[in-house]
């Protein structure tokens, strides 16, 4: 039976380069590199009918003209959209996987109890995959959007508020609250955009539309260093096409 093995190393995923030079998983019978006696093989849901499995490799490819070592966000561009999603399902597994290996009550080492699920043998605690939930919000003034530069950005770009969603709070709340803390304003007619798995290590990004109510920007200095209001005209470096800020931006821009 063929399998698409979703392979990584750190932070790298393990691609097959086809004879037009497109690329793919490496789907066979058995796995394209040989798979270290501890490692885990975990089972992931199928694609198109196809079994999943994933794991670590214990030392990146190299030196293979049929296999290329690739960031997984670099992966985006250049496997079929279905598989990056695929991918990233699996480096959250693989993630959760590495850290529950004992058991958070009793301290014991932790069994697979199903697919998504681990159950301790010694005191029966069970534990599945958790999602660090977060809000995205693209507030408009007019013609203008609000965009800002964080402290924890890879590169130049600005992007759009966000933060975590805390205990005991909606959604709404959350792009309120992240909004005020963030940079001093009040917003309204708060709306939802979509949402996007975002495994890095292990999130989901809810996005929003939202109008600018009151207040003046005042910048959070542990969290941003830079933002302002910005036209279609006078537009900064924005974020790569992969992110959901990118999708909230390119919607605002499509209007």
């Amino acid at each position: 039976m063929k399998h698409y093995y979703f392979a990584f190393h750190g932070s790298e995923i393990l691609l097959e380069r086809l004879a037009d030079g497109t690329y793919t998983i490496p789907c066979g019978e058995t796995p394209p590199t040989d798979v270290d006696q501890e490692a885990t093989m975990l089972n992931v849901t199928p694609e198109n009918g196809i079994c999943v499995k994933a794991y670590r490799l214990q030392s990146p490819v190299a030196g293979c003209s049929k296999y290329e070592m690739c960031g997984l966000r670099q992966s985006f561009y250049k496997l079929p959209y279905n598989l990056y999603v695929k991918a990233g399902k699996c480096e959250e597994l693989l993630y959760w996987d590495a850290n529950t290996k004992y058991c958070g009550r009793c301290g014991a080492k932790m069994a697979m109890h199903t697919d998504i699920s681990k159950k301790c043998p010694n005191c029966g605690n069970e534990v599945w995959p958790q999602l660090a939930t977060a809000i995205i919000v693209l507030i408009h003034r007019g013609e203008e959007v609000l965009l800002v530069h964080a402290k924890n950005f890879r590169g130049n770009f600005f992007g759009l508020v966000a933060g975590f969603v805390e205990t005991g709070e909606t959604l709404e709340e959350a792009v309120r609250r992240e909004v005020m803390e963030e940079t001093g304003l009040g917003i309204k007619n708060i709306k939802y955009f979509g949402s996007q798995p975002w495994p890095y290590p292990c999130g989901l990004m809810i996005g929003f539309n939202a109008d600018y109510e009151e207040g003046t920007i005042t910048l959070q200095q542990s969290e941003l260093s830079a933002g302002a209001w910005f036209n279609r005209n006078n537009l900064p470096e924005i974020p790569e096409k992969l992110s959901i800020a990118r999708k909230l931006i390119d919607a605002w821009l499509a209007q």
